[in-house]
């Protein structure tokens, strides 16, 4: 279309260009020889020229031309006015000509393109991936509980972490909770049970000392922690038992009296539990035969720091030992102050249960009733007198 259109201009410019030519020729020639006072002329031409915009634009140029006869003249200007005609004619046939073009283009251009009108592009946080919005909400909101909290003032701060640490305890101690076997009006009661006797019992809870066990009796037995085991040395009871276990114990002893009841069970061989049993009673009969050996015993208030003693191993633990001194309580002997440990060795294979060793006093706690022992002879203190005798060498 475009083409054509500039094809046919350029035909009826030349076209133009050749009339005008033949036109001014004609004229040129007669006046010379007219010799009129008005000889000249000033001729205003019209020159169609193409536009950058593909359209036609009317340009006018004047020249001086010899003055024609009326003749002339007005073949001159009946000529003219057809060239003017025509060149309107053509010109306005143009302009619909591309005003159907150019409407025929908006047409395809519209058809092209998707209909958007009304409605937006899409913006950069509509094109992400629905997981990385997610995670970049998450990161505001946890910037946003952060920046609260710093500007939250100090007795807010402290009230919420005491509600925080108030809401722990109860969902430990709802955590901890066990269901028990049996109601309380269908238990045995204490006066029932035999010393040895062996039950089945469920851990209920547990204690830096030892651990409740429920064995269907109208009281929890208490199960020592010295009563759990003689191989190894138990810190803490969570180091064998948890909460709702079910574990076998023997009744160790009991007392079904009014004011106090107690129960006290033990994990221990039968075997280790009768050597108590009897050291015990030995223990109460002396006791009754000799009511005033009990002011035998050193008290603590006697032993020194650096005092040397005689004692006999009683326990042996993973750390140590405990040690008979023949005071109140008994003396702590730890595996490391003893002269023949090495490391890697455990303390059972240079301690045993019954040697006597020599020991001196390293620390002496009154108000927690400890003492605490050493095997390894102080550098501090003066070395054993030695003598020789004189002769004749």
């Amino acid at each position: 279309m475009v083409a054509s259109r500039l094809e046919r201009r350029r035909y009826f410019l030349v076209f133009l260009l050749l009339w005008n030519i033949q036109v001014s020729g004609a004229l040129l020639l007669g006046p010379w020889s007219d010799k009129s006072p008005q000889s000249h002329k000033t001729i205003t031409t019209t020159t169609i020229r193409p536009s950058f915009a593909g359209r036609t634009c009317n340009t006018r140029s004047q020249t001086l031309v010899p003055m024609a006869s009326s003749g002339e003249q007005q073949l001159q200007s009946s000529s003219r006015s057809n060239n003017v005609q025509e060149s309107n004619e053509y010109d306005n046939q143009d302009d619909e000509d591309d005003d159907d073009d150019d409407e025929g283009e908006v047409m395809s251009k519209k058809q092209q393109q998707p209909q958007t009108k009304g409605k937006k592009p899409p913006s950069k946080w509509d094109q992400l991936n629905p997981n990385v919005k997610q995670r970049i909400v998450k990161a505001a909101q946890e910037r946003a509980i952060a920046n609260k909290k710093k500007r939250e003032p100090e007795q807010d701060k402290k009230r919420r972490l005491l509600m925080f640490v108030k809401q722990k305890q109860q969902e430990k101690k709802k955590s901890g909770r066990i269901e028990r076997p049996l109601p309380f009006d269908q238990r045995t009661p204490l006066s029932a049970l035999i010393p040895g006797m062996e039950m089945r019992g469920l851990v209920i809870s547990l204690t830096k000392f030892g651990a409740y066990v429920d064995v269907g009796t109208e009281c929890d037995g208490l199960l020592h922690i010295s009563q759990l085991s003689r191989d190894t040395f138990v810190e803490h009871p969570r180091q064998m038992l948890t909460p709702g276990q079910e574990i076998m114990v023997r009744v160790r002893s009991c007392s079904s009296s009014a004011p106090t009841k107690k129960l006290q069970l033990t994990m221990l061989p039968p075997a280790i539990v009768e050597a108590e049993q009897q050291q015990y009673q030995q223990a109460q009969q002396q006791q009754q035969q000799q009511p005033a050996e009990g002011n035998d015993r050193i008290p603590l208030t006697d032993i020194f720091v650096d005092d040397e003693l005689w004692g006999e191993l009683r326990r042996v633990t993973d750390y140590g030992a405990y040690v008979e001194l023949g005071a109140v309580v008994d003396g702590w002997l730890h595996f490391m102050d003893h002269p023949l440990w090495e490391r890697g060795r455990h303390p059972s294979t240079f301690m045993q249960v019954g040697d006597r060793v020599r020991v001196w006093v390293s620390d002496v706690d009154p108000e927690r009733q400890r003492v605490k022992l050493t095997a390894n002879r102080p550098p501090h203190l003066p070395g054993p007198r030695r003598e020789f005798a004189r002769g004749n060498y």
